[in-house]
């Protein structure tokens, strides 16, 4: 399919297969799944009972004046006796290369009304969205990322056999550096983008509530590089803290001295406590946290903030405008959230949306928009 560089509306009934045209783009721009964190389920549940299956998702994108091709392949293999095994592969015009090396080439934004999970579900929903955020604008943050959580793991296994009194503890001063080194680059990286994610966020939010809501993005790392104010412990989120002035190695100093001021405490656990993988992210909508005391409107308002911010702030930090793809997301929204929402997304380049019913979108819109019909898994532009 050729996407027109303007709005295009995926019209059908429930399960005939537009969700999956967004999670097709998606794929190609994060390498990993909207609506699972476990890419085997991507492939075909009929064709996956085979011992052989493969899922090939091609693509062809301009970024600036450049032509790309992108080609991801989820092959699920035979492996050992009656079992299966699954191997990613990229290809960018042709040539193998790691996930973590294309990633960022091709840039999309993705909606969906589950992503509720940002806001009320556990850390590890935050820490998701951050990471994916990042990673397609700061080139090298998804190796970044990869690297840490390899240092993680082997930290952990010489902590847990520490606690088992076996192993050598003179190696974890190696680990140590490696953690602080790599965790210190996120933690900046992370410190950077919540503060310029929240100075869109803030102001659309702002727009989205005519004014009578202050939303603000509270980062909280697991090691802080600041300690909190006098006062803070009871009011987790009450005050602002100001990271933005901090060095790399100023981190990298703190990080390393909090590791070895823990040290014992960790080894007696097995784990390591602290550092970018335990990392938070909290919304506060006049200075209350909307994960606890806010409603559903107040979280709606809060995400697709978030969202148009994302959109934005890709598109600054990038040059290029993300390709925007929205999931049945306006029978979620009142009448002037819509309203707003076809405002805002007017402004790129593409945009896709997916609806089972027409009468959601002004006929203003509609009639700016190329209509597709998706039928069986099969999607056919109206004349």
């Amino acid at each position: 399919m050729e996407l027109p560089r303007r709005v295009v509306l995926l019209v059908g009934s429930n399960a005939q297969g537009k969700t999956s045209v967004l999670e097709a783009i998606y794929f190609l721009a994060a390498f990993t799944s909207l609506h699972t964190h476990v890419d085997r389920q991507m492939v075909n549940f009929h064709e996956a009972r085979n011992p052989l299956a493969v899922t090939r998702l091609v693509a062809d994108y301009q970024r600036g004046r450049m032509k790309q091709h992108i080609e991801a392949r989820l092959i699920l293999e035979p492996t050992g006796v009656n079992g299966q095994r699954l191997r990613k592969e990229i290809l960018q015009n042709g040539v193998k290369k790691q996930a973590s090396d294309v990633i960022g080439n091709f840039n999309a934004v993705i909606f969906v009304p589950q992503m509720s999970q940002i806001i009320e579900g556990g850390p590890d929903e935050r820490r998701r969205y951050i990471n994916l955020a990042l990673a397609q604008t700061v080139p090298a943050y998804a190796r970044l990322l990869s690297d840490y959580h390899q240092a993680l793991t082997q930290r952990n296994a010489l902590l847990k056999a520490l606690n088992e009194r076996v192993g050598n503890s003179d190696q974890l001063q190696v680990w140590d550096e490696a953690l602080v080194r790599l965790g210190a680059q996120i933690i900046l990286h992370r410190i950077q983008a919540v503060q310029e994610i929240e100075r869109f966020a803030s102001r659309i939010h702002h727009e989205l509530t005519r004014g009578t809501e202050v939303l603000r993005l509270a980062y909280e790392p697991s090691y802080d590089p600041l300690p909190k104010p006098e006062m803070q412990l009871g009011l987790r989120l009450d005050t602002p803290i100001d990271r933005s002035g901090l060095k790399l190695d100023e981190i990298q100093n703190g990080f390393l001295a909090r590791l070895k001021g823990i040290r014992s405490e960790e080894i007696a656990r097995g784990v390591t406590t602290i550092g970018p993988h335990r990392d938070d992210l909290r919304f506060i909508i006049n200075k209350a946290d909307v994960s606890d005391y806010g409603s559903r409107g107040q979280m709606r308002t809060t995400l697709l903030a978030l969202k148009l911010a994302e959109v934005e702030w890709m598109q600054e930090r990038t040059g290029e405008w993300p390709v925007i793809l929205l999931d049945e997301v306006m029978a979620e929204l009142d009448i002037n959230r819509r309203a707003d929402l076809l405002k805002y997304v007017g402004k790129s380049e593409q945009v896709l949306f997916t609806t089972t019913d027409l009468s959601l979108f002004t006929p203003e819109f509609i009639e700016q928009a190329e209509i597709w019909d998706v039928s069986g898994g099969v999607v056919t532009p109206r004349k």
